[in-house]
């Protein structure tokens, strides 16, 4: 009877116990809790003409709520990755080629894990690249995220315009500039197309990957899948969304 009784009170324990492990999981994964991690560097690439691979993809393709960008190895195209759906665009006989694989390295590559996003319905009078960048430090001032590390940013819906571009870097040049990062492959502004943006904001990682005059790096994708890149400028249409990662 006594043994009886001894199991009776250690099976309850066990139930008490994991009982309370399992509302902590719950717990921990509502907080939504992410980080920005990178690697690679904007300032070895331009200064010491690095352009190799830092970073494989594969190693990410069981992550849940995925989300990349950044430059595939040897500036050989750009990385896309919205939701752990990879949406890579390379130049491939002169034209553009989508990859939705995780088959590929990377030279600069920078992601978070978010499985929950807060949409903001961003104001009509932000328009420009400056306006939008910051209108997003506010915004995520007021929404609790900590703007003193770098954060994940969603845009959604249809831009006014938007200047793209995709990087065929030519083998053996060593001299970089913006510019012939631009020019290195396809480019043009594309009108009116409903889209989604996504980006990273930080005021401390200038020339890591974010370039000097900018606090973000943003790429973007089509919604119908014809056109994928690096956001090299903007002007936002009416109605469009800031998503930011939701903290509570």
């Amino acid at each position: 009877m006594k043994i009886m009784r001894y199991i009776f009170l250690l099976l309850t324990l066990i139930s008490i116990t994991s009982c309370g492990t399992g509302k902590k999981e719950t717990a921990d994964k509502e907080t939504n809790k992410y980080k920005v991690e990178y690697n690679g560097a904007l300032k070895n690439m331009m200064h010491k003409g690095d352009v190799s691979a830092k970073s494989d993809l594969k190693d990410f393709e069981t992550s849940e709520h995925f989300y990349a960008l950044g430059a595939l190895e040897n500036l050989k195209g750009e990385i896309q990755i919205f939701d752990s759906k990879p949406f890579n665009t390379m130049v491939v006989d002169s034209a553009l080629t989508f990859d939705n694989s995780f088959n590929k390295k990377a030279t600069l590559l920078v992601y978070a894990s978010v499985s929950k996003w807060k949409a903001i319905n961003i104001p009509d009078n932000v328009v420009t690249y400056e306006q939008l960048e910051s209108y997003i430090e506010q915004t995520a001032k007021d929404n609790q995220i900590q703007i003193d590390e770098p954060f994940p940013f969603l845009i959604e819906g249809t831009a006014k315009s938007f200047d793209w571009h995709i990087i065929n870097w030519k083998d053996g040049d060593t001299e970089h500039s913006h510019e012939k990062h631009i020019s290195s492959g396809l480019n043009g502004t594309i009108e009116n197309r409903q889209v989604e943006m996504l980006g990273f904001y930080s005021d401390s990682h200038h020339a890591i990957f974010t370039h000097h005059t900018t606090n973000m790096h943003i790429h973007v994708k089509t919604v119908d899948n014809k056109i994928a890149g690096h956001v090299d400028g903007l002007t936002l249409g009416q109605g469009m969304i800031l998503k930011l990662p939701d903290t509570k």
